[in-house]
């Protein structure tokens, strides 16, 4: 990447955290659309569902303009929103099939049918009206053979806390709506409803509690009979007792065979093939990598066959190998991989388009992005590589601000053990630190806490960095993407490996002269909330945190918690001394430094009292802290006007408290009790 940055020399000197920057809270929010999925029309056309903070977080259906010089086309009409509640995370909130869409209504969380040959198509309600958003749907096929979508519905009629998942069936026949009727039930869970190409079985994801998808799940396969049911049924991976595994992401070949990814034996999760005629299952490929991740939202798509002879499958697949992700054509005769060169470092979803793939991923200088794939006739290089949609069109206008991360391993303070971290620099193409000076350090605790950190373009990490403040992304022990054996160290630890491991990273950084120790700031949503205020509580390395939507009483949130997670912290915590132990709200006397805390009011999944009670806690004390509530706002901030707000006071509650200078924004700050 070039730049045009003056010489230091001709740089000005000023601290670090009170530059300048173009890149503002607005540029920041107007880059925060989100993915929701993606899929091909009957004309080979892209369809992608984004979210906008500019309409409040509504989610939309957008197809690509059939000429290059056109403007994409809304699918969706003003009055509709395309968003499933399932689960509480969503996902799998469309499926188009030819000319026709099928998707739920945020509002009403209704499955709603939409012609797409007609530009002024009304979708036409498929599921009963019950008064409320109480029954949703997500990660629907399409069955030709009985002309009817089966779907997996989450029903909260009878409690919100303990709903009842099924997979049903929605006749798409004749006007009057009728309700949908229950093709498999009895477990917990269910995920990835998928038929074979006649529409003679049916596989699916099913687990129970205590287990999350990630820790063991079994894959199953139906019978589909004359009328329509499922007469019998067949354990394909996950019932022996002797083989730890968690499968995911069925799918058929055109050919009617079926390929599932799966982590058993070696801990990674690989594709497998099920062989019909012995009940066995075969390694397709294997790798110690990552080709899918958890499924915390429905309708993920790691793989798709995109070339079938009668003798083998070539299959497009995406994996993440040491934090950074590979796209790839596995030879399933062969058990060979090819790799397809793109610059993308970090792959998501794969849509098999005519004689492409559309890839959604980023990178370093790439944002969220979804672009198309071309390969050339043998199907073994990428001959283009097209930017269709960005989630920051603009960003390359800040090109020679943009701070590129760098991959760290440290130690833990398990002997001979260690972590990772993406940690990106101060970059300004206009200053530079005062003599003698070392930047301030923002640590960012991620979510999940099954997830990752990934090393991509993020505005809202550019915000900081352009700034003067250097900041790391940390993939603490439980993270994802490295294999079930670092993703089991955080088993019955949460609370400890992680706050520990975030705390050695921000050593890490101290002791190799990267930062200052003595300004060291802490921030995360979730459970990386829970995290920050862990580190807070029981540990004096950072001297300022911000939790968003974050945990304070793990019992609390184990009482409250919907059905989805609701066994969750079983395996992550254990005792309940342990859960009464490492609750930071337990412990307010040990918090000795500011904390701002930024809540949605009608968050489900870490409810508003949690924020509340740390805060009343906190101003008892008399440490500096700060409570902002935002009405309408879920489990994550959607809204343009808070994603803003809260990036922006957090910026200025660390720069008086911590920073003890003046930022170059003209912000102006909220109160902060026992301070102002």
């Amino acid at each position: 990447m070039t730049s045009s940055s003056p010489p230091e020399s001709k740089k000005i000197a000023a601290p670090f955290g009170s530059w300048k920057s173009p890149i503002t809270a607005d540029v920041v929010s107007g880059a925060s659309k989100r993915l929701g999925g993606t899929a091909v029309d009957s004309n080979g056309r892209l369809i992608w569902l984004e979210s906008r903070p500019s309409e409040s977080g509504r989610a939309v259906l957008v197809r690509e303009p059939e000429r290059p010089e056109e403007e994409p086309v809304d699918i969706t009409p003003k009055e509709f929103a395309v968003r499933t509640l399932a689960q509480e995370y969503g996902g799998g909130a469309f499926r188009v099939s030819g000319d026709t869409v099928i998707f739920s209504n945020y509002k009403d969380q209704r499955l709603y049918k939409q012609s797409l040959s007609s530009k002024d198509s009304s979708p036409v309600p498929l599921t009963p009206d019950y008064g409320g958003p109480v029954v949703s749907y997500a990660d629907g096929v399409f069955d030709a053979r009985f002309n009817r979508f089966i779907t997996v519905r989450e029903d909260c009629r009878e409690s919100s806390i303990n709903s009842i998942t099924t997979i049903v069936t929605v006749r798409l026949d004749g006007n009057d709506i009728q309700e949908s009727e229950t093709l498999v039930g009895g477990s917990d869970f269910y995920a990835f409803p998928r038929l074979d190409p006649k529409g003679e079985r049916f596989a699916w994801i099913e687990w129970r509690h205590p287990n999350m998808p990630w820790d063991k799940s079994e894959l199953w396969v139906g019978y589909i009979s004359e009328k329509g049911d499922v007469t019998k049924r067949v354990c394909v991976s996950g019932s022996d007792p002797a083989i730890q595994e968690s499968p995911i992401e069925p799918k058929w070949s055109s050919k009617g065979e079926l390929f599932f990814i799966t982590d058993r034996k070696s801990g990674f999760w690989n594709l497998y093939k099920w062989v019909e005629s012995t009940n066995e299952v075969i390694s397709v490929y294997s790798l110690d990598a990552e080709f899918s991740k958890p499924l915390w939202v429905f309708g993920l798509n790691s793989y798709e066959f995109i070339e079938i002879h009668e003798q083998k499958n070539l299959i497009a697949c995406s994996y993440r190998q040491n934090g950074k992700s590979y796209l790839g054509i596995v030879d399933d005769v062969q058990g060979s991989l090819s790799l397809l060169n793109i610059p993308f470092t970090d792959i998501d979803n794969i849509t098999l388009g005519i004689n492409c793939l559309y890839v959604e991923g980023a990178s370093e200088v790439h944002p969220l992005s979804v672009a198309k794939v071309t390969l050339d006739d043998q199907k073994s290089k990428a001959v283009e590589f097209k930017i269709i949609w960005s989630s920051s069109p603009d960003c390359l206008k800040y090109e020679s601000y943009l701070s590129l991360p760098e991959l760290i391993e440290f130690p833990t303070e398990v002997p001979g053990q260690t972590a990772f971290a993406y940690f990106y620099p101060p970059t300004n193409p206009s200053y530079q630190g005062t003599q003698d000076e070392k930047p301030l350090l923002l640590l960012k605790s991620h979510g999940g806490p099954t997830a990752e950190a990934r090393g991509v373009l993020n505005l809202s990490i550019q915000y900081w960095t352009s700034r003067g403040w250097a900041f790391v992304d940390v993939n603490y022990g439980g993270s994802t993407g490295y294999g079930r054996e670092y993703r089991e160290r955080l088993l019955k630890k949460w609370g400890i490996v992680d706050v520990n491991d975030c705390c050695s990273c921000a050593s890490y950084l101290v002791e190799s002269g990267k930062v200052d120790g003595k300004r060291l700031c802490i921030t995360g949503g979730s459970a990386g909330g829970y995290t920050t205020l862990a580190a807070l509580a029981f540990r004096d390395t950072f001297k300022a945190g911000a939790s968003l939507y974050g945990v304070a009483d793990l019992n609390m949130l184990r009482a409250e918690t919907l059905k989805f997670e609701s066994r969750y912290m079983d395996n992550l915590v254990g005792s309940d001394q342990d859960y009464f132990d490492r609750s930071p709200i337990n412990f307010v006397d040990k918090f000795s430094c500011p904390i701002i805390l930024f809540q949605g009011l009608e968050d489900k999944v870490v409810t508003p009292d949690q924020a509340r009670t740390i805060y009343r806690a906190l101003k008892e004390k008399g440490l500096p802290v700060a409570l902002v509530e935002y009405e309408g706002e879920q489990h994550g901030f959607r809204k343009a006007e808070n994603i803003i707000f809260t990036l922006e006071q957090q910026m200025v509650f660390f720069a008086r408290l911590v920073g003890h200078f003046k930022v170059a924004d003209d912000i102006t700050p909220i109160k902060i009790d026992n301070l102002d």
